[in-house]
């Protein structure tokens, strides 16, 4: 990194420190991209639902209440958020190595094609967009390295790079809320549900957001891992299914 590269990210990483202490500065950009209408394509993932709904697994209100309890929600606080919160550091330090390096290991860990290539293109999409409504330094950088090849960037790594003016709390309950609407949006497609039963699922996860944010936060990197073999089996079913509603 050059002088004056170095002088812009310790500009940009002034600026985000003053704007993380006002809500007013952060809030309304995590809303935005938080909402079913940022484009990141999700809508076209079930993210392995599908194939756990063909399976047998959620068929209703209670079991996919169960399915998200019992399966997303810990892998959120051993894994995902660990290296969510890993990820925002990297990013708000500039440090594209450590990123890229943290890129590589979560799609090491995505053992599933499906899955992998579904973290790429939400990935490749939220970041497209963010270059286009808040260009920041490290969105900047971290595209330079994906068109090197030095990273895929996947949805994770993004996101990291996406809350770095935003305080931790809010970054990994936004992430949080995230991933279960995603689940609970395929669900309305795949079982008898409703909104309001969606609703009702998503309080009843929502009420565990304090304990798993902190679980999450005494998780270090060497120690990050959730071993999920039901949903990494329904994603690789999913790629051989005789009829999809989703792409993965």
């Amino acid at each position: 990194m050059d002088m004056s590269t170095d002088s812009t990210a310790m500009e940009s990483l002034g600026n985000r420190q003053s704007a993380i202490g006002n809500p007013s500065a952060w809030l309304p950009f995590v809303l935005q991209t938080a909402d079913p209408l940022f484009p990141t394509g999700a809508y076209a993932h079930s993210l392995g639902l599908e194939e756990i709904v063909r399976l047998g697994v959620v068929r209703d209100e209670a079991g996919l209440a169960a399915f998200l309890k019992t399966q997303i929600l810990p892998a959120l606080a051993a894994h995902e958020l660990p290296y969510l919160r890993d990820a925002r550091a990297a990013a708000q330090a500039g440090d594209m190595d450590e990123l890229c390096a943290l890129d590589r290991e979560i799609g090491a860990w995505k053992s599933a094609q499906e899955l992998r290539e579904a973290s790429v293109q939400l990935g490749a999409r939220r970041l497209k967009m963010l270059l286009q409504i808040a260009p920041s330094f490290a969105a900047r950088e971290f595209q330079q390295r994906i068109d090197a090849g030095a990273a895929s960037g996947h949805h994770l790594a993004v996101c990291g790079v996406q809350f770095t003016a935003t305080p931790l709390s809010a970054a990994l309950a936004t992430y949080f809320y995230q991933t279960l609407a995603a689940v609970c949006a395929a669900a309305l497609k795949l079982i008898r549900i409703g909104q309001e039963g969606c609703q009702r699922v998503l309080a009843d996860c929502l009420a565990n957001v304090p304990g798993v944010l902190d679980g999450s936060l005494r998780v270090q990197r060497e120690t990050a891992g959730w071993f999920n073999p039901l949903l990494e089996i329904a994603a690789m079913r999913h790629a051989r299914a005789p009829e999809r509603l989703f792409i993965s």
